[in-house]
């Protein structure tokens, strides 16, 4: 089929069924939602068989949904209608949501059910539910739509009153508000958690009117409900009436200029006087709590798992990553799984805190020197076995990141973007042109790059990229990692295998040291920085501050681009 897609953004729930669609031998085109006039040119151009917008912001023109089927994916269970439905979801304690996919008509979320997909909720934020459950109930729905689109036959069932869901508005700062002296941890979590993302959750902290992001329990200090008891690794400990929140992540209110960053870096000097929590990597715990790197053993296997938030990894995230796998590297175990987070394995370098420096070039320089300096460690390891084991997304430079280690396995499901080029034309670091070409070959590197579309778990098997896929979910493929590389470290031949590593290695490092590829990548880095070309800064700074896109870029717009060839 000719599929388009109209969306807002190209965000994750869109890259994933991209994926899917092309994996699927669909031919897919992108449109981004600027206005009704590019719409209807986009369609004129493509004549697509289908129009699927999986992530909107306001309606189709009644001139595209009238003349061609198009197709909205919902994130709420049949009648569920309005652009909160996650936030709702998670506010009631939804035991189980859904998605559904519904033909447009003249009524936001009110045309008739092509395809629904229920999941069970998590005690989890909106944006890792989206990311997880809600897209891969998208999924499940897209390819019912395709199937059921493909004969003459099918009729989809109009909404009604007895479905589960109803109309339900935008949710209000009233509706998502904190009263500290009398919502018991549970309720905080719950709030902030339905906010995650956007638009969080405003309240005051030290006199400082804010929006709350990325919460966890703690279920150890205690204090003042209210009080802010305590940071760690930049986030803050707020006490509840029955515990302990950290909240990890702050965005000014009132300030249009203003966005995401660590909690501490806020507040500043507000926090004068509150105590640092510190808590080692390694140091075993038996309570909830909140760390972004964590290590543990089992038997011969050391795993590092380092959860940052949206993948972003300024410099003290690398810098304690790094201090966190020498740790590991010191432990007198055989392989060492590089875990990842969760929701994302690594996006490379940290945007917003480059954006909020007071010189972003030098940031900048900094952070990509900081991710270099551990992408080597990871590359260089002569004591052990490196797996990774991705299984949340990853892009840019989290992709070579995940690259340096000696396998890599890869979730099914997951999105990956080894490239730059998206980012005002970033030439990239982190090794990539020595990691990535001897993996898929200099051919594929160099398209992989240029192309700047994103990658399945399955494609990226076919062609080198990872070494593994397998289907599952967080819990299911951390077990199958662990077994594999339990399996590795207790090998007969295991001293063979290291050996036959290092000296591939000594090899590859007198054909070309690794401090060639490092200099010859930064010095284009440096141009992307320093230069007269400000595309990268331009660039940065319209992704940390959200600006919607003017146009869609031709690589997506295949429609546009054949029109100009």
């Amino acid at each position: 089929m000719r599929i388009l897609f109209l969306a807002h953004s190209f965000n994750s729930l869109t890259q994933r069924l991209y994926v899917e669609l092309t994996e699927a031998g669909h031919e897919v085109a992108v449109e981004f939602d600027v206005n009704d006039a590019l719409t209807e040119e986009a369609v004129a151009l493509f004549r697509p068989d289908m129009v699927l917008a999986p992530f909107l912001k306001r309606a189709i023109p009644e001139s595209v949904w009238r003349g061609h089927r198009c197709i909205v994916i919902h994130p709420g269970v049949p009648g569920d209608r309005g652009p909160s439905a996650l936030d709702w979801a998670i506010a009631r304690s939804e035991r189980e949501w859904g998605v559904t996919a519904l033909q447009a008509t003249g009524e936001m979320d009110a045309g008739p059910v092509w395809a629904h997909a229920q999941f069970p909720m998590r005690d989890a934020s909106k944006s890792s539910l989206y990311r997880r459950e809600a897209t891969e109930a998208a999924v499940a729905c897209v390819r019912e739509v395709i199937a059921r689109a493909s004969g003459p036959a099918f009729e989809p069932a109009p909404q009604h009153a007895a479905m589960r869901g109803r109309p339900r508005p935008l949710m209000q700062q009233a509706d998502r508000a904190i009263d500290w002296r009398r919502d018991a941890t549970d309720l905080v979590l719950r709030k902030i958690r339905a906010a995650d993302g956007s638009p969080g959750v405003r309240d005051e902290i030290a006199g400082m009117a804010c929006h709350l992001y990325d919460a966890h329990a703690e279920g150890r200090l205690r204090g003042a409900a209210g009080a802010v008891l305590a940071t760690r690794d930049e986030a803050i400990c707020r006490a509840t009436i029955d515990g302990a929140v950290w909240i990890t992540h702050l965005r000014r209110a009132g300030d249009p200029a203003a966005f995401k960053l660590p909690a501490a870096r806020v507040l500043g000097g507000r926090l004068d006087g509150v105590p640092e929590s510190a808590l080692a990597p390694e140091e075993p715990v038996s309570y909830p709590t909140w760390r972004p790197i964590r290590y543990e053993e089992a038997g011969p296997v050391g795993l590092l798992h380092f959860d940052f938030y949206n993948g972003a990894m300024g410099v003290r995230q690398c810098d304690a990553l790094r201090r966190a796998y020498a740790h590991a590297r010191s432990r007198p175990t055989r392989v060492i799984v590089l875990m990842g987070g969760r929701d994302f394995w690594s996006n490379g370098i940290h945007l917003n805190l480059i954006e909020a420096a007071e010189h972003p070039a030098e940031a900048s320089w900094h952070n990509i020197n900081a991710m270099n300096d551990l992408v080597r460690d990871i590359a260089t390891t002569a004591t052990h076995f490196t797996i990774a084991a991705m299984s949340g997304n990853a892009g840019a430079g989290g992709v070579f990141l995940a690259l340096a280690a000696d396998r890599v396995c890869a979730r099914d499901g997951i999105v990956l973007n080894p490239h730059y080029k998206g980012m005002g034309n970033l030439y990239g670091s982190e090794y990539w042109t020595y990691l990535l070409p001897r993996r898929v070959g200099p051919g594929e590197a160099r398209m992989i790059v240029d192309n700047r579309l994103p990658i399945g778990a399955r494609r990226a098997a076919r062609i080198g990229l990872v070494d593994d896929w397998f289907a599952g979910d967080p819990e299911a493929f951390g077990a199958e990692v662990l077994r594999r590389a339990a399996a590795l470290a207790s090998d007969t031949d295991f001293a063979r295998l290291l050996a036959a590593k290092n000296a591939r290695r000594a090899v590859e490092e007198a054909r070309k040291p690794l401090d060639a590829y490092r200099d010859e990548e930064l010095a284009r880095m440096k141009l992307n920085f320093f230069g007269f070309d400000p595309s990268y800064h331009v660039a940065r700074y319209n992704f940390v501050h959200k600006v919607a896109r003017s146009r869609t870029p031709l690589y997506l717009a295949i429609h546009r681009a054949r029109a100009a060839a």
